[in-house]
């Protein structure tokens, strides 16, 4: 297929889920209104992008796509590039929403700028005798880099990656400490694709870190994480755990990524869209879904 009709497809298909937003304009009572594409945020785009995009081209993916809020992760050879980036998403209206661990060219640029990321860090499972012991090591380890970030009016956003520091009792312990000692901007983002083994409580788990939520990434859901990311819509389990994300009243950001090596970030951030999208209408009116359209990789420029 050429570029210029493959271009044409991909075109085709963001006006049709353009026009099925339309047709379903949210309003005070709608339940589904945290899944609006205004509060979706576009996560694990920068190193696993197949197509290894620049800066400028990121952003312009972002703005063509409808997104208007991007997480930021990075390697190393992506430093040089941090002021670049920022400044690409100043100009095509992209919010430069999180920034992925700490880096203190990145620190200097953000007070340079005036924005305000949240700031994303995992934690490991801290030394201690017993639970309370933990958490409040897990607390003072982090206590300088929540003042730090506070200072530079920044959410900081504990990262679930698995381990100690990825189980929600844990993670909403250390949250509970640092608030106590002063860090309120302390809080928790919490990613389906590092979930899995909470599938079968979370509720309970989404009650516990609710009061500190963030944000939210989600991902399709299947058991034992086979596979481990799938896009949304296709899992055996998000649909409910969604389901319970709007029972629950969180009516924060919603993430979602790509974090597969293999594919274009525009493919993968294209197929949670479609996904979002039909989790919207079975949330709306259950049964009404109808089939997820092809594979987005058919379409892909």
């Amino acid at each position: 297929m050429s570029y210029t009709i493959r271009f044409a497809a991909i075109a085709a298909c963001l006006t049709l889920c353009s026009i099925g937003v339309a047709q379903n304009p949210s309003s005070p009572n709608d339940p589904a209104a945290v899944l609006n594409q205004q509060n979706l945020v576009a996560w694990c785009i920068v190193p696993f992008d197949a197509a290894r995009r620049s800066p400028a081209e990121r952003a312009t993916m972002l703005k063509e796509l409808g997104i208007t809020r991007c997480a930021y992760d990075w390697r190393a050879e992506h430093v040089a590039s941090f002021e670049q980036e920022i400044l690409e998403y100043k100009k095509h209206g992209i919010d430069f929403f999180a920034f992925w661990g700490g880096h203190p060219d990145a620190f200097r640029l953000f007070q340079k700028h005036d924005i305000h990321p949240q700031i994303w860090q995992m934690i490991g499972e801290p030394s201690g005798d017993n639970q309370a012991a933990k958490v409040e090591a897990a607390a003072q380890q982090w206590l300088a880099l929540a003042k730090q970030t506070g200072s530079m009016d920044c959410k900081l956003s504990l990262y679930n990656h698995g381990g100690w520091g990825g189980e929600p009792y844990n993670m909403a312990a250390v949250c509970a400490r640092l608030h106590e000692l002063g860090q309120t901007h302390v809080g928790i983002v919490y990613n389906f694709h590092h979930g899995h083994d909470h599938i079968a409580d979370w509720a309970e788990s989404l009650k516990l870190m609710l009061p500190y939520l963030h944000c939210l990434n989600l991902n399709g859901m299947n058991d034992a994480a086979q596979p481990k990311i799938l896009g949304i819509g296709k899992g055996a389990h998000e649909l409910n755990m969604i389901k319970q994300i709007i029972a629950s009243g969180y009516s924060g950001p919603i993430g979602i990524l790509d974090h597969r090596n293999e594919l274009d970030s525009r493919d993968s951030l294209l197929e949670n869209l479609q996904g979002v999208q039909w989790v919207t209408r079975e949330v709306r009116q259950p049964g009404t879904g109808g089939p997820l359209p092809a594979d987005p990789v058919a379409f892909a420029p």
